[in-house]
């Protein structure tokens, strides 16, 4: 069963605990402060949903591995092109706003979510990557980095490949920064064409705890 938070409860260790492989769900309740996310993503721990507060932990988790980026053929002709110019932390606001907004499917991005990840991104911990045609916004992600961890939350796109672009950008910054984790928590078929993979809890939280305490910086704003 999912661990109740009460205000001072901490979370459980998603390792030893008895609950839904196919699901995992750590815990109901908490709150959403920078504290409490914080120590989420350090435990290998996200929320989903905000009525109620829910945090996961799924099994199998997604990641992009350092050295097994694909880019289509599609795709390299985009960046040769410089169809797009990319930046780091230039417009958090509206590429959250973006990706919460246009779902045919609805989003978990609410404005609790939008408000709380927002104060995270003022005290340096959450992190906008955006795909600019001239001054026109048309694609980004954004996501959370504690230590050497980037946990990829949402992405959007407005032109073809601008997601992509914005993914491949990314990957090859972080790891030239030395991160040593890029979560992306499950795998979607955007991700997997792009080489993305799929590991068990178990691994992935192998290699949070250590990429966690890496001494590494989030790239900083400029054109790719």
């Amino acid at each position: 069963m999912p661990v109740l938070l009460a205000p001072d409860t901490p979370f459980p260790n998603p390792a030893t605990l008895d609950y839904s492989e196919q699901e995992g769900l750590v815990a109901i309740g908490g709150d959403l402060s920078p504290e409490r996310l914080l120590s989420a993503y350090s435990s290998g721990i996200f929320p989903w949903t905000i009525d109620p507060l829910t945090w996961w932990s799924p099994n199998p988790r997604a990641i992009f591995d350092w050295n097994s980026f694909h880019v289509p053929r599609s795709l390299r002709r985009r960046l040769n092109q410089e169809v797009f110019s990319v930046t780091f932390d230039r417009d958090f606001p509206s590429v959250i706003e973006h990706c919460a907004s246009g779902r045919e499917e609805g989003t978990w991005i609410s404005p609790e979510f939008i408000q709380a990840y927002t104060r995270l991104h003022q005290e340096g911990y959450a992190h906008s990557i955006e795909a600019w045609q001239e001054d026109r916004l048309v694609g980004g992600l954004y996501g959370v980095s504690v230590g050497g961890l980037f946990a990829g939350e949402s992405m959007f796109h407005l032109e073809t490949d601008a997601s992509k672009v914005v993914l491949y950008h990314l990957h090859s910054r972080l790891r030239e920064a030395g991160f040593g984790l890029f979560d992306i928590q499950m795998l979607t078929p955007v991700t997997s064409q792009l080489g993305a993979q799929e590991i068990s809890r178990e691994e992935y939280l192998r290699r949070l705890k250590t990429a966690v305490n890496l001494p590494c910086h989030f790239p900083s704003t400029k054109t790719g």
